[in-house]
């Protein structure tokens, strides 16, 4: 049995792109890479950083089923989380993630319009390495 804890939370910390998944307004699965989350709470919570203004922003609002896979192509591992996505938008949450060089894609700051905080809320996983997968919960 693996350590959901300790393997997700190594991967989300040493790479530097994670992929996400949403429902698209026909139903049909969309993958979206990422910059690595800018802050997690254990692997139950991710926060990412994103334009107002994108298709995936629009696919959260209308269906908040999600996804999130960190891929390790060195050891050939990965690890999928299931769960749900909300699009925050409030001064806190944007405070939070925001980083020196940002305005390089959001020029007005932390209240440009076009810019919204990802977060993620995981509720089960599934692990693949060493030619096994694993399905695990995320308490």
């Amino acid at each position: 049995m693996i350590n959901p804890e300790h393997i997700v939370g190594r991967m989300a910390d040493k790479l530097k792109t994670a992929f996400i998944g949403s429902v698209d307004e026909s139903g049909y699965p969309n993958i979206k890479a990422m910059l690595q989350p800018r802050k997690r709470e254990g692997i139950k919570v991710f926060y990412f950083t994103t334009n107002t203004s994108s298709m995936r922003v629009r696919q959260f609002m209308s269906d908040n089923r999600a996804c999130v896979y960190f891929c390790d192509s060195r050891f050939f591992r990965g690890v999928m989380l299931r769960g749900q996505m909300e699009i925050l938008t409030d001064t806190e949450s944007r405070q939070m993630i925001w980083r020196d060089g940002d305005t390089k894609y959001y020029p007005g700051g932390i209240s440009d319009p076009d810019y919204c905080v990802l977060k993620f809320t995981a509720m089960s996983g599934r692990y693949y390495g060493n030619f096994v997968s694993e399905e695990f919960d995320v308490d």
